[in-house]
């Protein structure tokens, strides 16, 4: 059992818990991620590591809560436990050693480069983070991030920072000085648009994929991807790969491929859910 020792709201659906896995802390590195099981029977589910103390021996998570699973994560509070944690999986990022590194975070891809914008510092490069969200309340990790180099931060409503997309902050930065390397993590068409931009502007960019993962040791096969015309498993291979030989399409099309499937699982914990509330059992006034 892992408990749970810090809980904060990040946004409106994102959440940071800090967990107790003290193994975990003292050897993961950036871009690594665990392998999540919230109870007895619950589904497996890959979450980034964001952060680690290994003198506490805490790891931190951050969730984005859009299915069931996520839900139930963000549901638990300080002194609960999650019960499995297995990890760090994954490859570790491939840093650059010199010159200056761009972080591009869509949403809570924010939490991924944070990670690598430390370990980039760390190894004396010279990092731009770029950030968005919908609006202000949506920004996350600025703070973190402004601690390891300069952070731009983008709004679509302009309510904070530059209006308008991450990518079109990235045209500027490649414009005016290219960078030695470009970290690009977030939804598939928000990555897909930074690689068209690199790839214009002949920068190596790497990405982090989020395929469907079930045991995350390479074996279901389920997280494959397709880099460069060739077969990768996104928890042994990755989960960052050469953003400019990654299959987006594909890529978009197999996270699909359970969507249906998702949703009839949220409707009906939303249902438990409503089931369960005294709130909403209690007959309106008037109700015969």
């Amino acid at each position: 059992m892992h408990p749970i020792v810090g809980k904060t709201q990040l946004s409106p659906n994102v959440t940071r818990l800090v967990i107790e896995a003290p193994r975990i802390a003292q050897i993961r590195r950036p871009g690594q991620f665990v392998i999540v099981r919230a109870a007895e029977g619950a589904e497996r589910i890959p979450l980034t590591i964001a952060d680690a103390d290994p003198e506490a021996g805490t790891i931190t998570l951050i969730i984005q809560a859009i299915g069931k699973t996520t839900e139930d994560l963000v549901a638990l509070e300080v002194g609960a436990a999650i019960r499995d944690v297995a990890g760090p999986l994954g490859s570790a990022t491939e840093l650059l050693e010199k010159g200056h590194a761009v972080c591009v975070g869509g949403g809570v891809g924010t939490a991924v480069i944070l990670p690598i914008a430390q370990g980039l510092k760390a190894a004396g490069v010279a990092v731009t983070s770029i950030i968005g969200g919908r609006s202000r309340e949506w920004v996350i990790l600025e703070d973190e991030l402004r601690q390891n180099g300069e952070v731009i931060t983008c709004t679509d409503d302009g309510s904070y920072g530059r209006p308008g997309f991450v990518t079109q902050a990235l045209a500027d930065v490649l414009a005016e000085a290219p960078p030695d390397m470009v970290y690009a993590v977030g939804p598939v068409p928000m990555m897909r648009a930074v690689v068209e931009l690199t790839r214009a502007a002949e920068v190596p960019t790497m990405v982090s994929l989020n395929p469907i993962m079930v045991d995350g040791t390479g074996m279901c096969g389920g997280c494959r991807v397709s880099v460069g015309g060739e077969t990768k498993y996104a928890c042994v291979d990755g989960p960052e790969f050469d953003g400019l030989a990654v299959d987006f399409a594909e890529l978009a099309d197999r996270l699909s491929t359970y969507r249906d499937f998702e949703r009839q699982a949220l409707d009906q914990r939303h249902c438990l859910v409503r089931r369960d509330d005294p709130v909403s059992k209690t007959e309106p006034v008037g109700a015969a």
